[in-house]
């Protein structure tokens, strides 16, 4: 009989994902039922660990963790990890790309520079290689608090020129990243060209932060009650530890306010309900006076790198095919 209920209650709780994974991509409802699912499962259980008081960098890596274990990668995906001097990284290929291509993404994970992994954002990684028949490698730079600026970023340049020592040509390479990720693109591409280094092809930011020290963006007030993941009082607490509390100085940790001339061509997506939606935007406009080629999709009603819930919101499997066509166009 005990076995009998055990099954009821399983076969109970498949039903009901099934259920609602099914609900969740109509597109009836603007935005999706699934943008909405995703929504409370990011303000329930993932943003309560940007509040926490104690011990918060454990509590955002553990749920950041966690919750990425409950996805699934698209069919024929292969994962590879190399090493680039001490960091570790991840080749992550699409079913169907060509190995023998020299080709490819580094996408740099977001996480407030203080949480996120490959495996947190391997499936989104694993989306855009198959969007943009890319192999994607993903660094696992070193986080905040224990390695502070310019660490991160001293990893991410690493990457790209352990690519270029591969005989991948600068054109054959894009950047990407999401919130933090979406900082050390623009920094990578800031240092890069200030050390006089051939740039890659182009750049695609999700939700990027666009300053690292200063929060006067407009959005920080105006979707502080929108945005299902942070706060603006703790944002200043989490990039802190970044910089040391701030004793670190460098043009870099603002580089929204540095000039962007002789940049690659740039996506920007964000959505309307978050506080960093002023970053993307000074960030376009500040890019575009440079002369830089930018294009800024804003997404309406969604919010911080929204795109990570692709396996149930279909605006951002949308997206992210429109991230696959920029990289094909420019890459």
């Amino acid at each position: 009989m005990a076995g009998k209920k055990k099954a009821l209650i399983i076969i109970s709780a498949v039903a009901a994902v099934v259920i609602v994974m099914g609900i969740s991509q109509t597109r009836i409802f603007t935005p999706s039922l699934g943008a909405w699912f995703a929504r409370m499962t990011v303000k329930v259980y993932i943003a309560p660990a940007f509040a926490s008081e104690k011990d918060f960098v454990s509590a955002v890596r553990n749920r950041l963790e966690n919750i990425s274990k409950l996805t699934l990668l698209p069919p024929g995906t292969t994962v590879e990890e190399v090493s680039i001097g001490n960091m570790k990284a991840d080749w992550v290929r699409a079913s169907g790309i060509d190995p023998n291509v020299k080709k490819a993404l580094i996408y740099i994970h977001g996480g407030g520079f203080l949480a996120g992994s490959r495996n947190t954002h391997r499936e989104l990684v694993a989306r855009i290689s198959k969007a943009s028949g890319l192999v994607v490698l993903v660094p696992e730079y070193r986080l905040a608090p224990e390695h502070v600026f310019p660490a991160a970023l001293d990893d991410c340049v690493a990457a790209y020129q352990w690519l270029l020592k591969r005989g991948y040509a600068p054109g054959d390479i894009a950047i990407a990243g999401d919130s933090a990720g979406g900082c050390l693109t623009i920094m990578t591409l800031l240092r890069l060209r200030d050390i006089g280094a051939p740039l890659p092809a182009a750049a695609v930011m999700l939700s990027p932060l666009t300053d690292a020290v200063n929060f006067d963006g407009e959005s920080q007030r105006t979707k502080a009650g929108l945005d299902p993941w942070f706060n603006p009082d703790d944002v200043r607490r989490h990039l802190g530890l970044f910089s040391n509390d701030f004793r670190i100085k460098s043009p870099l940790l603002s580089p929204v306010r540095q000039n962007m001339a002789g940049l690659p061509p740039m996506l920007i997506q964000v959505g309307t309900d978050e506080i960093l939606l002023s970053d993307s935007t000074r960030l376009a406009e500040r890019a575009k006076k440079a002369g830089v080629d930018v294009t800024l999709q804003v997404y309406e009603g969604l919010w911080h790198v929204f795109q990570t819930f692709a396996v149930i919101i279909p605006e951002a499997r949308d997206a992210i095919e429109t991230i696959g066509e920029f990289l094909k166009k420019h890459v």
